[in-house]
């Protein structure tokens, strides 16, 4: 092949397929309209001698040669967009996009203020974030490293679940009851008989088979009644608000959303273990001056979280 007769434009457009499995979405991935994403997509069949993307039913689906591309495109993108970085980060001028990956219980009390932080220092400054989806968690507890490519930071509660990424604890946390306001039990759930009897709401994300609170409890010889299990924290505490339901959650969430869904924050009978919240980002970023700024203000924001006092009603 002649590479001075390839247009790097090409290597983007085929990235944005590979990735999206659909042309009107890598057109949108990447900015171009969907005839433009087309005519690439057709290109690059010829330069390939693949249709790199077949109708299967209603939809399309990659063939073996695309699939086989997407990872060594990635890194050689990665490697191209490396030349051309300049040393220095300013945030006044910069467009850079950073792709967070943040779970939905950390999204609502760290976003605002990291928003607040670098609105008026960084206005071109784009963050992209990603909830914990797409693949799930390896059986070690890792993120499956063709997620983990993709983000520029990460936050999770498990120390080790980004081989080759750095860390820093951010702010830590603990486990409260999740009433509404109201709640005819509220001022007796401290007590063990009736939070044995009350109605729970089980948090049971992908990958898992039960709550984690739920295996907490088990190992302390208690079970607790389950009425309703639902997949995120936050469906958790909207069906709380609106019902007699109790659940088990990270106290942070509870005071973020306890004016806008009139929620109670209460001490439960028993206290798990504090959790730990941690910062996480690619071993190849740590020098980068872009990384370095926006991880600056990402600490900043978990040590104003950890000076906040989290009281139970």
């Amino acid at each position: 092949m002649n590479l001075a007769a390839l247009d790097l434009n090409l290597l983007v457009a085929l990235d944005a397929l590979v990735t999206e499995a659909h042309v009107g979405r890598a057109a949108l991935r990447v900015g171009l309209s969907q005839p433009a994403m087309s005519h690439a997509l057709r290109r690059l069949r010829e330069i390939l001698h693949d249709p790199l993307l077949v109708r299967v039913g209603s939809g399309m689906e990659l063939t073996p040669r695309a699939q086989g591309l997407r990872e060594p495109l990635k890194q050689t993108l990665e490697s191209v967009r490396g030349l051309f970085v300049a040393d220095g980060f300013d945030p006044a001028s910069s467009t850079r996009r950073f792709a967070l990956m943040i779970p939905d219980y950390i999204i609502n009390f760290v976003l605002p203020p990291l928003i607040g932080r670098i609105a008026a220092e960084a206005p071109g400054v784009r963050l992209d974030v990603t909830p914990w989806r797409g693949a799930p968690l390896q059986a070690s507890g890792a993120i499956a490293p063709d997620i983990a490519r993709r983000v520029d930071f990460a936050f999770n509660c498990r120390p080790g679940a980004l081989p080759g990424f750095h860390r820093q604890r951010l702010f830590g946390d603990v486990d409260m009851l999740a009433v509404r306001r109201g709640h005819p039990q509220a001022t007796k759930l401290k007590q063990m008989k009736v939070f044995l009897a009350a109605r729970h709401v089980a948090v049971i994300g992908r990958g898992q088979d039960e709550d984690l609170i739920d295996s907490w409890l088990q190992q302390q010889g208690i079970q607790r009644r389950i009425a309703l299990s639902v997949p995120s924290y936050l469906q958790a505490l909207h069906t709380v608000a609106r019902s007699d339901l109790v659940a088990f959650v990270p106290g942070r969430l509870i005071a973020s959303l306890s004016r806008q869904l009139d929620l109670v924050a209460l001490a439960p009978p028993l206290q798990p273990e504090g959790d730990e919240e941690y910062l996480f980002w690619p071993v190849r970023h740590q020098n980068d001056p872009g990384s370095l700024w926006l991880r600056r203000h990402i600490l900043a924001v978990g040590r104003e979280l950890d000076k906040q006092k989290r009281k139970p009603a």
